[in-house]
């Protein structure tokens, strides 16, 4: 499951919560990680995963951005991940739950 990969390496290399689902008390900075789409062919595997980025202010959503980009970047040098490409990111503000975040969707390849 290109989640979980995903997950774990963005928690080892970021150093806070990073979750598939919100959950409480996860503090002022976490990372929500959702797969919008899949498929694949020959064995190999694609996936549209959408990473978003928490904090408690504008300015600290998009440097918590910042810094899951320049992880998802390196990403590739796991063996389960052939592909990894940015597709797009942009300012998600929650604005109902009042909450500042940052989205970047990326384009997986995967084994």
């Amino acid at each position: 499951m290109v989640e979980k990969i995903v997950k774990d390496y963005l928690q080892s290399s970021l150093g806070i919560p990073v979750r598939l689902e919100e959950e409480d008390n996860l503090g002022n900075e976490y990372v929500l990680i959702e797969k919008t789409g899949s498929g694949g062919e020959d064995h190999i595997k694609r996936a549209t995963l959408v990473i978003q980025s928490y904090s408690t202010s504008l300015y600290g959503a998009a440097s918590l951005n910042e810094r899951v980009k320049a992880a998802m970047g390196k990403i590739i040098e796991l063996d389960d991940i052939s592909r990894c490409e940015l597709n797009t990111d942009y300012n998600y503000t929650d604005t109902a739950r009042k909450k500042y975040r940052y989205q970047a969707v990326y384009d997986i390849v995967h084994y």
